[in-house]
């Protein structure tokens, strides 16, 4: 699985008559089982697109899914949906929008497996290997607040003790399922690698070194010990309708190569936000980092010349039988989707595999 040399980060655009469908669905004008039969029409065709575009690896797109992290609360009881703090996100240009996020406000009770009906879908519709994303515990901390949380946890720790939990068990019934290949989404990660929301983080009393510490704990809780299940860990800075909220080199958080028990590191390298490839002179020598090189910020179409080039100038800190490549990010971390159309994402596929074959021959 670590060898895989074309990969996908999860989410595809939605299209139209699945956005439409939701909505009619959230209404009540549509029943469970007719807007199931819309769902499964997204994914049999978010499966095809990866497999015409000659992907090793599929996805279901997140078809299933509001947001990347929607799996958590519509499967899990005790959180408002739309009650937390909203994160701002912005592009280069200045414009800015805000994403209303989850808030936890009673025990948190599990109603059903988050990614069960996504994985055994999958595996029926393709002999392809099918990855699976969770999201990290870490990221659920933002989905506490303590005005609003404490009297349902009086700590933020002994909530995150509850969401391990059901993350772990998550892992586990997906590994029972037959599921190989398990992504953990940690775009958390990015605020402990912007030098300014690094220090936001000092302003308020928080060490960010100390918050890394406890995002590695947390995910190697989570993922555990499965021999033979690739483990991947997705980093990005932040992807909402081609906007982003964190800046800057893997550097500070340059632990999470050596720390964690992930084999495959899906990292993001689309521009100059990103930084540089030093940072991956501290994977170790036994991980794969995949290199997102392809945007799903923006319509232009990479090169394969230009893509050779940054494949190649990485090589001098990890060798080529130890990298892949991808997209940066997914396609539609919220329902809205990023600035693209359908055909140009589906160009980007084709072009990450067409580029691997030209490199990995």
């Amino acid at each position: 699985m670590s060898n895989f040399r074309s990969d996908v980060v999860g989410s595809l655009l939605r299209p139209e008559y699945l956005k439409e469908a939701r909505q009619r669905h959230d209404s009540g004008a549509l029943t469970h089982a007719d807007f199931k039969k819309i769902e499964d029409r997204a994914v049999n065709e978010a499966i095809d697109a990866h497999v015409k575009a000659g992907l090793d690896v599929v996805t279901d797109g997140e078809m299933r899914r509001y947001a990347f992290f929607g799996h958590l609360p519509d499967s899990v009881e005790g959180y408002d949906k739309t009650g937390g703090w909203a994160l701002p996100f912005h592009d280069e240009q200045g414009n800015e929008m805000v994403q209303t996020r989850p808030v936890v406000v009673s025990k948190l009770r599990r109603i059903r497996h988050m990614c069960a009906e996504e994985f055994t879908y999958v595996r029926a519709r393709t002999d392809r290997p099918a990855k699976v994303t969770i999201l990290s515990a870490q990221q659920t901390a933002a989905y506490y607040e303590a005005e609003k949380s404490k009297g349902a946890y009086p700590t933020i720790d002994a909530y995150l003790g509850d969401v391990v939990n059901i993350l772990r068990e998550e892992v586990e019934e997906l590994v029972k399922l037959g599921c190989t290949y398990i992504q953990v989404d940690a775009p958390q990660y990015a605020a402990l690698l912007d030098p300014e929301i690094r220090e936001g983080y000092r302003k308020r009393g928080n060490d960010p070194d100390r918050l890394l510490d406890r995002c590695i704990e947390l995910d190697n809780a989570v993922i555990g010990n499965h021999p033979g299940i690739t483990f991947g860990l997705h980093i990005c800075r932040g992807n909402n309708q081609s906007k982003f909220y964190a800046s800057g080199d893997y550097a500070p958080i340059a632990a999470v190569f050596s720390r964690t028990r992930f084999q495959r590191f899906l990292l993001e390298f689309d521009d100059a936000r990103s930084g540089g490839f030093d940072p991956l002179k501290h994977v170790p020598n036994d991980r794969t980092v995949v290199l997102g090189l392809i945007t799903t910020k923006k319509s232009a179409l990479e090169t394969k010349e230009s893509l050779v080039g940054r494949i190649k100038e990485a090589t001098s800190y990890i060798p080529l039988e130890r990298l892949a490549l991808s997209p940066q990010c997914g396609f539609a971390s919220t329902l809205a989707g990023n600035l693209l159309t359908l055909q140009e994402q589906d160009a980007k596929l084709r072009r990450v595999a067409e580029t691997v074959r030209e490199v990995w021959k």
